[in-house]
């Protein structure tokens, strides 16, 4: 199988290509595909192909897709970029990537998305059969072009064949990661009983490997998540913060928002996290 990796040089697809590298079998080969070329050169020596390109150039993406037999889509714009690239990436670039890997025979293609496309919470854990229902406190063009994308690579599944698999992450920590001393920028004003799912990068990889290899579950989304969300307090404990003066006061008015079942890819691919909460990531020395 040759595998086609983007997003290979940000948080999640540089912990996650050694792990693919690691994992293919005999004959398998890993391609990424970059916009600078020394960025990709770590990559290269660990045996994968690099390709120099631009994922919203269609002739370079054409370029990395020929002969491939898969692509693991990680590459996503957020926090920090202007709306019109958050589209620009994590829908349209996405879409056209899924139409060109249908006219490469490409047959299969794993999207990564986040829990906050589902929107508001429904009073229980989201399960990948909820469909997206704008709003809550996180919502924005982030999760709007992600929903769009999922759905866009969904039609294409139906429409024309491609075994789509979507992994939908939470919140993404661990092996050094700055996303969890970054979220200090943001809970100052969150309620102290506030939860946030999580998942280690170790887990992103082992989900997104399942997706990848298994047979037989084109068309299917998947929630991948540990065992035990984070509350606003935590997050201040966890990063060494002390707790403001006055307690973090308020009510959460959605305390389901982003709170995701794993039921579906336990059962049917047999996910379990090697770090089921982000304290036994701290015990183990994985943050």
């Amino acid at each position: 199988m040759r595998i086609l990796v983007t997003g290979a040089t940000g948080e999640v697809g540089r912990r996650f290509v050694p792990r693919l590298l690691n994992r293919a079998a005999a004959g398998d080969t890993v391609r990424v595909i970059v916009r600078d070329e020394q960025r990709g050169a770590p990559f290269a020596a660990l045996g994968a192909e690099v390709v120099v390109g631009d994922l919203r150039e269609p002739a370079d993406v054409h370029k990395a897709l020929a002969g491939t037999d898969a692509v693991v889509n990680i590459a996503a714009a957020f926090r920090g970029v202007p709306d019109d690239e958050m589209w620009s990436v994590n829908r349209d670039a996405a879409l056209a990537l899924g139409r060109a890997a249908v006219e490469a025979g490409t047959g299969r293609f794993v999207q990564v998305s986040t829990n906050l496309s589902y929107g508001v919470g429904r009073g229980r854990p989201l399960t990948e059969e909820d469909e997206s229902v704008p709003g809550g406190f996180l919502w924005g063009v982030y999760p709007r072009s992600k929903a769009e994308a999922e759905a866009g690579l969904l039609a294409l599944h139906r429409d024309h064949g491609l075994d789509v698999r979507v992994a939908v992450l939470p919140f993404v920590y661990g092996e050094g990661d700055s996303h969890l001393a970054d979220a200090m920028r943001w809970v100052g004003t969150w309620p102290a009983t506030r939860r946030l799912a999580m998942v280690h990068h170790a887990d992103v990889a082992q989900g997104l490997l399942r997706l990848l290899f298994a047979p037989g579950i084109a068309g299917r989304r998947y929630n991948v998540s540990d065992d035990a969300p984070v509350t606003t307090v935590d997050l201040y404990r966890l990063n060494g913060v002390p707790l403001p003066g006055e307690p973090v006061g308020g009510t959460d008015p959605d305390p389901w928002y982003g709170l995701t079942s794993t039921r579906k890819i336990r059962d049917e691919l047999g996910f379990r996290p090697l770090y089921p909460s982000v304290w036994t990531a701290l015990d183990a020395g994985a943050l």
